[in-house]
């Protein structure tokens, strides 16, 4: 009997380094290696009817239109929204704009997604690279239905680790503290959440060579026409922030990492995420010797292979152009 391919959820908010991992993800759906069951987005990198926007042409383009995308909650559970047009394009990927797909999106409720992709996929994965919005808030509605996801894969936080929008914080999680430690905090994961965070993720990245090399993979694939222009602008992003003409590609990793497609380090141990301090809004903690006492709720990423993950996305490319 042929084992049946890992069915994965994820929920984003493209945003740049979301766009690659959705166009990973359909190269590994169009093999079917994996089964992408759907697509959420979350309030983040820009406005989440934008997210929705950008994630649904992105499959469009992959050939993935009959994956369901849906729009989830607009807002932080408790802070205003702060967005980031100056690190991801006005609408979230780069110089690239999406086409408005509401007809499209057909007013999907995310959390009906959600629930039907559990109710119907045995040990669903569920891959997080935007804020913790719409898992945090699903937990403490559906907490019986959080309790059956088979995997929790998180891109977020800054360990022991310089933040990258306050001295201690991570965007994620500064975008909506109080879901990431509501999440945390919560009863309903029967799994260790998979934790990626900027000391690890911060080193995969993407030079202008490496784009040439994945332009020449997709040859006349529809994404080969709009990547230069997504990848352009987070280039001189961080060269203007002093880290080079290159990218960091936080969430393709994370997915690499979710699918266990390359070798990494991890450690068991408690991890929480500071709400309420304005000061230290969003940093994120790891009690590595045990102070707290409290049982583990997270797999803290340390290390993962970074030529391995460049070989990865390669693959996934020939992949996408191949099917």
């Amino acid at each position: 009997m042929t084992a049946k391919p890992p069915a994965v959820l994820i929920d984003c908010d493209p945003g740049v380094d979301d766009c690659l991992a959705l166009m990973y993800l359909a190269g590994l759906h169009h093999a079917g290696e994996i089964e992408l069951v759907g697509v959420t987005t979350t309030a983040g990198n820009v406005e989440v009817h934008r997210t929705a926007d950008n994630a649904r042409w992105i499959l469009d383009l992959c050939s993935l239109s009959d994956v369901p995308v849906a729009p989830g909650l607009p807002q932080p559970l408790k802070v205003d929204l702060t967005t980031t047009p100056e690190t991801h394009g006005p609408t979230g990927l780069g110089y690239a704009h999406a086409p408005a797909a509401a007809a499209k999106l057909q007013q999907r409720d995310w959390q009906q997604v959600w629930e039907e992709a559990l109710a119907t996929h045995d040990d669903l994965q569920l891959i997080v690279t935007g804020p913790v919005t719409n898992l945090a808030a699903f937990e403490a509605t559906h907490s019986e239905a959080a309790a059956r996801f088979g995997a929790i894969t998180i891109m977020g936080g800054a360990v022991n680790y310089g933040g990258n929008t306050t001295p201690t914080a991570e965007w994620n999680f500064w975008v909506d503290p109080h879901a990431a430690a509501q999440h945390f905090h919560s009863n309903a994961p029967r799994v260790l959440t998979t934790l990626c965070s900027l000391e690890v993720t911060e080193q995969f990245l993407i030079t202008p060579q490496r784009l040439d090399e994945a332009l020449e993979l997709l040859g006349e694939h529809p994404t080969a026409q709009i990547l230069p222009d997504v990848l352009r602008f987070y280039f001189e992003f961080h060269q203007a922030q002093g880290e080079g003409y290159q990218a960091q590609i936080h969430d393709l990793l994370t997915c690499m990492i979710a699918l266990g497609r390359i070798n990494f380090d991890a450690i068991e141990t408690t991890m929480d995420v500071e709400a309420e301090s304005p000061l230290l809004r969003g940093t994120s903690v790891a009690d590595l010797r045990n102070h707290w006492g409290r049982a583990h709720n997270a797999r803290l990423v340390t290390s993962a292979d970074m030529e391995a993950a460049h070989h990865e996305c390669a693959r996934a490319l020939t992949l996408l152009v191949s099917h």
